[in-house]
């Protein structure tokens, strides 16, 4: 009776993982590639822990199983809104995010996603090397097609992209805009410009915590490059600006940083100067206003694009570009998560995250609380959104020190450990923070054919 019963039960295990392979199956090749790619999102049940109000189990209601759950969709949806791109995916319409790709084609990687204790439960849902290959090739179609820059071989699917070598802008419409953005008659009392806080000379920065306005007032935030600015998806850390000429409405105002009551006051200022009113005419018939002046500011922006970094040329198959040690670096700063939200050409600027997203950043820091640290939260008010910021980018980074919103990391090897803990929740080795520092200072580029220097002191 025992042997029977020994029998039985291993038939039924072998049934069991008979059916559990069956069922775990990958969609057909004959589907369109969204389409494969929609089915294993489906089947593999992502938008359980993944959206605002999943459609849950029934055992979600019961105890214990249900608080693990719970735990787990909270985590999930902390992460990653995956809303966006299923609603993308069904409906033809719009487009993905790179940082949403990024993300996916990671967990994909790892086979990190579903967890075990959910596709032992959902069968058909466990990731599977056929599936692992649909989502890879999904994600290298997607970046082959969005930035059309001609990587070939294994670096066509690579998260960071070359910048482009040049960009289309109005020369003089850019020339306008390169007075504007230096002149200090911008700010109440003719003191500070633009070029004040983001140096051309100094890597776009200036280097400080917090920036010196008019009175020597300072502000809330560490001051972003300008430089490559063009490709963040919006402006300022909590997005408030959506475009370049919306972001060069904002310091003008700002009472902490030029102090100019409005527009008209600066407009005012600035058609007493007969030689730049006959210069801006010839450019704008309209005249001088808001819009032409940030409009122009716009198109001097467009120029300040930093192409050619070393990284940039391994990129486009130049293998001696970079050394083995920088090599490893990168191959660490996509181990670790780093290349899932600082992608693209900029190596960040295309989503807003949550700092602090593996241990709790802000009650480490030793600081009290600021506006500043709502970040994106300052402009939705929603709860989700607190402590969230845009990605900075990370071009020129050796150059642009102190790193994060609120500038308490003043050297590279620091913010790097910081991020290790806080973001992807693991504590670099020595060695792996100076070989990711390597790889990052790979990263800076050329302006007007130059590498990009600062003419502030070295860290």
């Amino acid at each position: 009776m025992k042997k029977k019963l020994i029998y039985l039960a291993l038939v039924i295990v072998v049934l069991a993982l008979a059916i559990f392979r069956i069922v775990d199956h990958a969609p057909s090749a004959d589907l369109p590639l969204d389409e494969r790619v929609e089915v294993v999102f489906e089947k593999g049940g992502c938008l359980m822990c993944h959206s605002a109000e999943p459609e849950l189990p029934a055992y979600f209601a019961l105890p214990v199983v249900g608080d693990v759950m719970k735990k787990d969709v909270d985590e999930g949806y902390r992460a990653f809104d995956m809303e966006p791109l299923w609603n993308t995916l069904q409906t033809g319409k719009g487009s993905f995010n790179p940082v949403d790709v990024a993300k996916i084609e990671k967990v994909a990687l790892d086979k990190r996603m579903p967890m075990a204790k959910f596709y032992l439960v959902h069968w058909g849902s466990r990731m599977t090397n056929a599936k692992r290959d649909i989502i890879l090739e999904w994600a290298t179609a997607y970046r082959t097609a969005l930035y059309n820059d001609g990587l070939v071989g294994e670096r066509a699917g690579e998260p960071i992209r070359p910048i482009d070598l040049s960009l289309p802008y109005d020369e003089a419409k850019a020339a306008l805009g390169f007075k504007l953005y230096h002149d200090p008659r911008l700010s109440v009392d003719n003191t500070v410009s633009c070029a004040s806080c983001h140096g051309l000379n100094t890597a776009g920065v200036d280097n400080k915590q917090y920036s010196e306005g008019v009175e020597g007032k300072l502000g809330g935030v560490n001051a972003p490059t300008v430089f490559n600015a063009v490709y963040n998806f919006v402006q300022f850390w909590d997005g408030r600006a959506a475009t370049l000429a919306e972001q060069a409405a904002g310091p003008p105002v700002n009472p902490v940083e030029m102090a100019s009551p409005n527009f008209d006051a600066i407009v005012a200022k600035l058609n007493k100067d007969r030689k730049f009113v006959r210069e801006f005419k010839a450019v704008y018939p309209e005249g001088i206003n808001q819009a032409t002046i940030t409009d122009a500011i716009e198109h001097f922006e467009r120029t300040l694009i930093t192409p050619n970094s070393r990284f940039d040329k391994y990129l486009r198959g130049d293998d001696t570009a970079i050394t083995a040690e920088e090599l490893q670096g990168y191959e660490l700063f996509k181990k670790y998560n780093c290349a899932t939200c600082h992608v693209g050409k900029n190596l960040g600027g295309e989503s807003y995250e949550l700092m602090g997203l593996r241990k709790h950043y802000f009650a480490d820091r030793g600081l009290a609380l600021t506006e500043e640290d709502n970040g994106r939260f300052k402009q939705t008010g929603v709860e989700r959104d607190r402590h969230r910021f845009k990605v900075p980018g990370l071009r020129n980074v050796a150059l642009t020190w102190p790193y994060y919103h609120d500038g308490t990391r003043t050297s590279l090897k620091e913010a790097v450990c910081a991020m290790g803990t806080y973001q992807s929740g693991v504590e670099l080795t020595d060695e792996e923070e100076d070989l990711i520092v390597a790889f990052l200072n790979t990263l800076t580029g050329e302006y007007k054919g130059q590498l990009l220097t600062n003419d502030n002191s070295a860290q």
